[in-house]
């Protein structure tokens, strides 16, 4: 059994691959199916797209490509995040379904929590009013768990006054140098799984002098190491590349990192520091 055949369990004990296949910025058309084809045939069976990159047709065409049944592969999707009324998320939920040409998604996200154009906006009462629309949806079976992504402590705590149903997942940026410890702590004490968007720091890590000694005394890949220390951070990191090669190795990371690398690695801050703001994926 590698990683990519081991899962974690939901809050409401849906199982869930322990990496997913992200593909923010791989787009729509035949390049971009193809790329998520060849992450199929590579054993992934956690796919990560959302309404705003745009590929959820591409998405759908590459999982009807590979012949693999439909319940073999765990779908993420996404609200988009300027969405912050009840209409407007049953509306763009029924058209992700269409896109995606199926019958129920196996995650969907509130994508922000506020809009991208206006970032750090007070939405309190659209995210209540999204989230119970959300609550709606899973209740009646079209999507197996909810959740959100780039959700702070207190985005959360405010949900939290209204909500019905604690979120399952919060997707957030984590990687080496950034891992929003507080946060992933917070998640984790309310049942919370973190998922972790662009583990490589978009390959700003690849060429960093102090995580390449580390990965060496692995006889890993910095690629390896940056998504084994996401894992064993208790976070479901989301790799993407479209390079087949690159994909096999992003998910051979049946290791364990010791523990003084592990406090080594979490010491290490400002690596990347162009991504330290809020990311869309």
């Amino acid at each position: 059994m590698t990683t990519l055949d081991e899962h974690f369990i939901l809050s409401n004990g849906v199982r869930i691959p322990k990496i997913g296949f992200g593909t923010w910025q791989i787009g729509e058309g035949e390049d971009g199916a193809r790329a998520v084809l060849a992450a199929l045939d590579a054993g992934y069976r956690h796919i990560d797209t959302a309404r705003g990159y745009g590929n959820e047709a591409t998405v759908a065409r590459a999982i009807v490509d590979s012949g693999i049944p439909r319940d073999e592969i765990f779908v993420t999707t996404k609200l988009p995040a300027e969405y912050k009324s009840a209409a407007e998320a049953h509306a763009s939920f029924q058209q992700s379904m269409a896109a995606l040409e199926m019958d129920y998604v196996d995650l969907y996200l509130i994508h922000a929590p506020w809009p991208w154009q206006d970032m750090g906006a007070d939405c309190t009462a659209g995210n209540a009013e999204v989230w119970a629309a959300l609550e709606e949806i899973h209740s009646a079976g079209w999507a197996r768990a909810i959740g959100v992504s780039n959700f702070e402590v207190a985005h959360i705590e405010s949900l939290l006054e209204s909500a019905t149903l604690t979120p399952q997942v919060n997707q957030i940026k984590c990687f080496v140098g950034t891992t929003q410890r507080d946060l992933i702590s917070y998640c984790q004490s309310k049942g919370i799984l973190v998922e972790g968007f662009s583990p490589l720091a978009t390959g700003s890590l690849l060429d960093d002098a102090d995580v390449r000694v580390i990965a060496d005394r692995y006889g890993k890949s910095v690629a390896q190491l940056c998504i084994r220390y996401v894992l064993q951070s208790g976070v479901l990191p989301l790799p993407k590349t479209t390079t087949p090669a690159r994909m096999r190795e992003n998910a051979d990371v049946d290791f364990d990192i010791i523990a003084a690398d592990m406090a080594f690695l979490d010491g290490l801050i400002d690596i990347a520091t162009e991504h330290h703001g809020p990311m869309s994926s």
